[in-house]
């Protein structure tokens, strides 16, 4: 489904050994004279809520260009390896085998790294946050089109694929219960890595499909999918952040102040350039701009910011619970997990942005920034004959971002309202007398 930058994905056996001929983590990859440091970066290209950890970060140079100037100053040499991961998995495995020095991973995988460090003495720590989404926007649980489902509580006994031990899982897992069912009885859940599970939603193999971004828009942008159940209704923080192993923290904190350094230059750089940032994202990872744009555009699903937010730490602990049932972990100590001292250090001017609702955003074709407008209606009116290269609207309870092509829309009075999912349309409608639902062509030519 994604064009592949080069074939990086092979078999944990086989990573093992590469790591190590290749220098692994700066333990093992110091050269003989002392006078080189090879600082080893664990990343995933397709998990694009990482971006100014990994892939963007990468592109940029700018981690290099914080180490030479580094080296300028303590006499040595550094080199930077990357390693491409399709999930937080393989960086766990890597970290706790000290060939990782630095890792990203969501929210759900941070905490089994937390956890796996401890056990293995080869402790890891959170050290600063790629994006989030205050509400839960980033994850979304879709069905096929067309398909009879029509909000979650339609899932019972129903099949449906998820990745156990991620922050999607975790979404479902708490969505179900909200909806009276129980996540480990009342669906047949598959726990299948994101591209095995979109191929059997496509397939007619399972009825859902519960994931992280970029899969839901990915799939909902080809067509592939609609949206069923958005995250962001149980109003719980999900992030993706930034682990290092304790001992290279330790070792070369200059290198850890470099690095955090660099991610805030390309956090700089995908706020005051989203377009191209997108694009630059799209072009490393093979998903379309306009997707990666959904996510981390100006208006996107996503916020990036490196600080620790108070609010995503206390959701990380809501977490650890939903992982020691699904026995993964047996506990985890957050507040030893969370170390702010590197940020502080680092980047003592840091302060968190200002919340600000999203707004409807056009993106025309030929076009190297977009417009925004103060509503619903002004979207509708601008696309007609327009050419289009994507249109994003919130939905207008959730406020989560989503294409407006497949939003489903709703007229009530004079005043038109995007939903990302059917459901979340009918309860509006439900409650707003007069109101109708119209499909995106319609909302097109009526409002205009």
């Amino acid at each position: 489904m994604f064009r592949a930058r080069r074939p990086l994905f092979l078999p944990l056996a086989l990573l093992l050994p590469l790591a190590t001929a290749c220098g692994g983590g700066s333990d093992a990859g110091d050269a003989s004279d002392g006078k080189t440091v090879t600082v080893t970066v664990g990343y995933q290209s397709k998990t694009i809520n990482t971006v100014t950890a990994g892939t963007l970060l990468r592109s940029l140079g700018y981690f290099e260009e914080e180490l030479t100037a580094q080296g300028r100053k303590d006499g040595l040499t550094y080199r930077v390896a990357w390693q491409d991961y399709a999930t937080g998995a393989p960086i766990t495995a890597q970290m706790t085998a000290g060939k990782i020095d630095i890792g990203s991973m969501g929210d759900f995988p941070l905490l089994i790294n937390a956890a796996r460090g401890k056990q293995l003495k080869e402790p890891t720590r959170l050290v600063a946050v790629t994006g989030y989404n205050l509400r839960g926007g980033l994850n979304t649980v879709v069905t096929a089109p067309g398909s009879p489902l029509r909000s979650l509580a339609d899932l019972k006994g129903r099949k449906v694929s998820s990745s156990v031990g991620s922050a999607s899982d975790g979404t479902l897992v708490r969505a179900l219960r909200r909806a009276g069912i129980d996540p480990a009885k009342g669906v047949r859940k598959l726990n299948q890595q994101p591209s095995v599970g979109a191929s059997a939603l496509a397939a007619g193999s399972v009825d859902a499909l519960s994931q992280f971004v970029a899969w839901p828009g990915l799939l909902a942008y080809q067509g592939k999918a609609t949206a069923l159940y958005d995250g962001a209704e149980l109003n719980l923080p999900t992030f993706h952040g930034v682990t290092v192993r304790e001992k290279f923290a330790e070792r070369r904190p200059a290198v850890l102040d470099a690095f955090l350094r660099a991610q805030r230059r390309a956090t700089d750089h995908l706020r005051t350039r989203p377009v191209a940032a997108a694009e630059t994202v799209a072009k490393e990872t093979g998903l379309p701009a306009e997707v990666v744009h959904l996510y981390n555009g100006a208006q996107g699903i996503a916020t990036f910011d490196p600080a620790l937010r108070p609010e995503l730490i206390a959701a990380l602990k809501e977490d650890v619970p939903v992982l020691k049932e699904a026995g993964l972990v047996k506990d985890v100590d957050v507040d030893a997990f969370v170390d702010a001292a590197p940020l502080r250090r680092a980047l003592p001017d840091l302060a968190y942005p200002k919340a600000s609702l999203p707004k409807p955003e056009l993106w025309l074709k030929g076009q190297a920034s977009t417009r925004t407008f103060d509503s619903p209606a002004q979207l509708l009116k601008a696309v007609k004959g327009a050419p289009v290269r994507a249109a994003y609207v919130p939905d207008a309870v959730t406020g989560t971002p989503w294409f407006a092509d497949r939003a489903v829309w709703v007229a009530d009075g004079s005043r038109w309202l995007a939903f990302m999912t059917r459901s979340g349309a009918e309860r509006y409608v439900a409650g707003h007398a007069g109101s109708r639902t119209f499909r995106y062509a319609d909302a097109v030519r009526l409002a205009s």
